[in-house]
């Protein structure tokens, strides 16, 4: 039977779900095989590293411990992006794999496509075609480049397929649906059957409001991410609070701002929690607000009201269906927003990112381009 050897990269959260759902989808085509067989090595660059961001990810989603993991570790974009390349590039080296992997948009996604791209190694880049047209993102650089990297791509919408070919790009695209939506469906189960961090926090179903704020274009901007929690203070309630599980860069930023004593009448500000705890947070949220792209995204799944903190999203579709609102970073634009949330629910969501095997289907064209 031939063996078909993939080298796959991650480092943050996001990429770990994602990859837990790929990686699932091996097991299984394994299972079934009677050509080809595909052989996973998992390489973690260290990105993130804290337990609750990390870790506790492996755990929960039963993801195998990574052959590699390299501690890279915070640091500017340059400095982690450089650090990562060299090792991967040593790792890649010794593997000779047929494929690498990468997911998204981080500073690992475009480390591991460089490093594929300078040793020949073809490229398979998950959640392709993904635009924000706003270049001062890091993530739109990494994107972009890693798209162009890239022999396979597979596309979660319609939407990246018409942007990857506004830029050329027409062999290898596919239009496979998103491998987060794998994951939400699979792991929504279990997080209502293991997750206890309702009753922990005290909540009520649909009685609290759920936020996130981790992207640098808010949290190193002092004003934006005042507005952010100003507009949160205000309107939380004591029967409908504001629950915030952010970023430990996102507590450091707030807490220099502020003060030690970061106390918000009726905010509950948390370290990040894990990902069961996570979904189960969405699901039964009220509204959503976020930076976010991948809780844009779980919002729609579990049929919540999303408002984004941000000018942009890769994720319009889920605008154009209602869904979910750009209200950037200005307070009152926030307020207005969650009073349209609140007040008018679109009538029907519609399957905008496939029907759960995204997973399986990229497996399936990765083994037919595979010699």
């Amino acid at each position: 039977m031939a063996e078909i050897k993939i080298v796959t990269i991650v480092g943050a959260r996001p990429q770990f779900v994602k990859a837990a759902a790929v990686s699932r989808a091996i097991r299984k085509f394994n299972a079934g095989a009677s050509v080809k067989r595909i052989t996973e090595v998992l390489l973690h660059t260290g990105q993130h590293y804290d337990y609750n961001m990390s870790q506790v990810f492996f755990e929960q989603l039963e993801i195998g411990e990574p052959k590699y993991h390299l501690g890279v570790g915070s640091g500017t974009h340059g400095e982690m992006t450089g650090a990562m390349l060299a090792k991967i590039e040593q790792a890649l080296m010794k593997e000779e794999p047929d494929w690498v992997l990468v997911y998204g948009d981080t500073n690992s996604t475009l480390a591991g496509a460089l490093a594929a791209a300078k040793l020949h190694i073809p490229v398979a880049h998950v959640e392709a075609g993904l635009r924000s047209f706003n270049r001062q993102m890091p993530e739109e650089i990494n994107r972009i480049l890693t798209d162009h990297l890239s022999g396979l791509l597979f596309c979660p919408t319609a939407a990246a397929v018409r942007n990857l070919g506004h830029e050329g790009i027409t062999v290898g695209v596919h239009m496979v649906g998103d491998v987060m939506y794998d994951a939400f469906l699979f792991y929504k189960k279990l997080a209502a059957e293991r997750s206890g961090i309702l009753q922990d926090l005290g909540l009520r179903r649909g009685k609290y409001c759920l936020g996130t704020v981790h992207r640098q274009e808010n949290t190193e901007d002092p004003q934006k991410l005042d507005n952010i929690l100003t507009a949160f203070e205000a309107l939380a309630r004591e029967d409908c609070p504001m629950v915030l599980p952010l970023h430990p860069r996102t507590i450091k930023v707030i807490r220099m701002r502020r003060g030690h004593d970061i106390q918000i009448p009726n905010v509950m500000i948390l370290s990040p929690v894990s990902y069961l705890d996570m979904i189960e947070l969405e699901a039964q949220a009220h509204v959503i607000f976020t930076d976010s792209g991948g809780m844009q995204k779980e919002a729609f799944f579990a049929h919540v009201p999303c408002i984004t903190l941000r000018e942009e999203t890769e994720w319009v579709e889920t605008v154009e269906t209602g869904w979910n609102q750009l209200a950037g970073t200005n307070a009152q634009m926030i307020a207005d927003a969650f009073i349209t949330a609140t007040s008018s629910r679109p009538e029907k969501r519609v399957d905008l990112y496939g029907e759960g095997d995204a997973s399986e289907i990229l497996l399936e064209r990765l083994a037919s381009a595979s010699r």
